[in-house]
């Protein structure tokens, strides 16, 4: 049984989420109670010495870490059409984890943290680095369907929450149409699921 450590609002468990479902695969939520603390719990910190969700288990092994997870996952469950073995293509899907995990991870999900969690952290240099992620994403998207291979790939998953929730740290994505033709296509993939926050199209 797969089980997935899991906070609904965390757009990193979200992605791990999307995934299991994008898989067609069985998986047990456990909730992690950020809000109170949960992830310092001992009990936790033996899953994950960082004291972060999302952490999987998967019978006897643990895998902490969203990005690890998703490439766990699909090399495990999923074919190479999410993540390739071949060098050449598979440095192309990394590029874009890199950008998952700097420019929106600094950039947009910090912003979001601060705006709507009211973390500490620099909003000015946050804000900054989040536009500079979506200009990077948008000039990309502008001639490109899918952020790598010309296909949807784990890059895809990796950076399409916190884009998608932009609009929580104060981001209008209204004023990125590659983006959000983008953000669509994810929407119509075969078993793609939600989350409060994600931008929707206004009616």
């Amino acid at each position: 049984m797969i089980r997935l450590y899991d906070f609904e609002l965390s757009g990193n468990c979200y992605k791990v989420r999307l995934l299991l479902s994008l898989l067609g695969l069985e998986w047990e939520p456990v909730t992690v109670d950020l809000m109170h603390g949960e992830e310092r719990t001992a009990e936790f910190l033996r899953l994950n010495p960082r004291a972060q969700v999302p952490v999987l288990s998967d019978d006897d092994l643990v895998i902490w870490d969203s990005q690890a997870i998703l490439v766990y996952l699909a090399r495990r469950y999923g074919d190479a059409s999410w993540l390739p073995e071949q060098a050449a293509p598979l440095a192309a899907v990394q590029q874009w984890l890199a950008v998952a995990g700097n420019e929106v991870l600094y950039g947009l999900a910090r912003t979001r943290a601060i705006v709507k969690f009211r973390r500490p952290g620099d909003l000015d240099d946050c804000r900054a680095m989040g536009a500079r992620a979506l200009d990077l994403l948008e000039n990309h998207l502008d001639t490109h369907d899918w952020l790598a291979l010309e296909r949807r790939t784990v890059a895809d998953v990796a950076c399409y929450p916190y884009v998608a929730l932009a609009g929580e740290g104060g981001f209008d994505l209204q004023t990125r149409p590659a983006i959000r033709r983008w953000m669509a296509r994810v929407c119509n993939l075969p078993g793609y699921v939600t989350m409060p926050g994600l931008y929707t199209e206004p009616a």
